[in-house]
């Protein structure tokens, strides 16, 4: 690659990065190149795709927190304090870092090296979970798909709240965390999403605006 055109492309990451920590994913490619002071047309050229660039800018930073938060989580001596702490975490960094939604929630399955973030990450929630359950704190039918299912709520209530009641998140999972504990259980209306349902869902929440 040329000078000019490794200048252009770090200009590119470092402008990509802002606006994804500040609109998601799904921030314009045009305000991307505008914000780095080069063409649309270039933007392209060097990186082809909007997965692409996902994969350059955000799939090592995302894999940096939520490595994190589950080491952290797993790591406490209380099982429930470290399934409470994952949940709590994870709807936080939803909330100060929208890309961090789109990377939970799998919202763009085509950047391969984000995906492989995603499921690395649903991979430490299980075992997060599973804990919880053999400590007998947490509800035995309380399934993966309905963590992610919550994290996919959260990401759609966050981001529509964060302009009028942005601590609106941590109410809402306080009454979900009670709810889940063990002794609070009841028999349930519905039977658990399926890995394919849940696909489905985050299917049609990765057409949401």
């Amino acid at each position: 690659m040329r000078a000019d055109a490794q200048r252009n492309a770090e200009k590119l990451r470092t402008a990509a990065a802002e606006l994804f920590r500040e609109r998601g994913l799904q921030a314009p490619l045009k305000e991307i190149a505008r914000r780095a002071g080069v063409s649309h047309g270039t933007l392209y050229n060097l990186f082809g795709t909007r997965e692409a660039l996902i994969d350059e800018v955000v799939a090592d930073l995302a894999a940096d927190r939520l490595d994190e938060a589950a080491q952290q989580a797993l790591a406490r001596d209380d099982a429930w304090d470290g399934f409470t702490y994952y949940i709590e975490t994870v709807c936080e960094l939803q909330v100060t870092d929208p890309a961090i939604s789109d990377v939970v929630t799998g919202r763009y399955p085509d950047a391969q090296r984000l995906m492989a973030v995603c499921e690395r990450s649903h991979a430490a929630a299980t075992r997060i979970i599973e804990r919880a359950q053999r400590a007998g704190a947490l509800r035995p039918d309380f399934t993966r798909e309905d963590l992610l299912f919550i994290f996919g709520t959260n990401a759609l209530l966050s981001r529509a709240a964060k302009d009028t009641t942005p601590d609106a998140w941590r109410r809402g999972v306080a009454f979900m965390l009670d709810g889940l504990r063990a002794e609070a259980a009841h028999p349930l209306p519905t039977a658990p999403l399926t890995a394919q349902q849940l696909y489905a869902v985050m299917g049609n929440l990765a057409g949401a605006p």
